[in-house]
């Protein structure tokens, strides 16, 4: 076992280099999930994670992977905990986490929605977007399922290559 200094930089580091369980061509960093790494004044590595929605069923598996790469690192006392405020917003999505997206043939987001505070606002239909195609990068595509294998990706299909699609929804 290696043995670690109390070094919150290299803590930083590692739990960055843990991939998103659905994702797993995305790192937590990539994401934009990982807030924050710090060391308490007793030696305690604290992450803490944003989900990328309410009820993510992929956190158990990000707060577990994190958790276990700093134990394997040497760091015997973690604490992982989730920050819900501010929301998570797929404009937390770095440059590079965009270009892996597409490089796998998953649309990356466009630009989340400006929200004014307070209440959400309830909209019954579907505002029409352009995805540009990851594959050929066409314009000309269709929606062809609102809902994807998980919640936050939905499934297109282009007009010019005719190939399939996953989109990552912005929120």
């Amino acid at each position: 076992m290696v043995t670690a200094l109390p070094d919150a930089r290299r803590a930083r580091r590692i739990a960055e280099q843990v991939p998103d369980p659905e994702l797993p061509m995305l790192t937590l960093a990539d994401l934009g999930v990982l807030r924050e790494v710090s060391l308490t004044p007793e030696g305690t590595v604290v992450a803490s994670l944003t989900p990328t929605y309410s009820g993510c069923p992929a956190m158990a598996e990000m707060r577990a992977g994190v958790a276990a790469r700093l134990r394997e690192a040497g760091y015997a006392r973690v604490e992982i905990r989730t920050v819900l405020d501010p929301p998570w917003s797929s404009d937390w999505i770095t440059a590079a986490g965009r270009r892996k997206l597409a490089e796998h043939g998953i649309a990356p987001p466009g630009a989340a929605p400006a929200r004014a505070t307070g209440p959400v606002p309830l909209v019954l239909s579907p505002a029409r977007r352009s995805v540009p195609c990851p594959r050929c990068g066409h314009p000309d595509t269709e929606e062809t399922s609102r809902f994807g294998a998980t919640s936050c990706k939905s499934l297109w299909r282009c007009l010019a290559c005719r190939e399939p699609f996953e989109y990552l929804k912005e929120i």
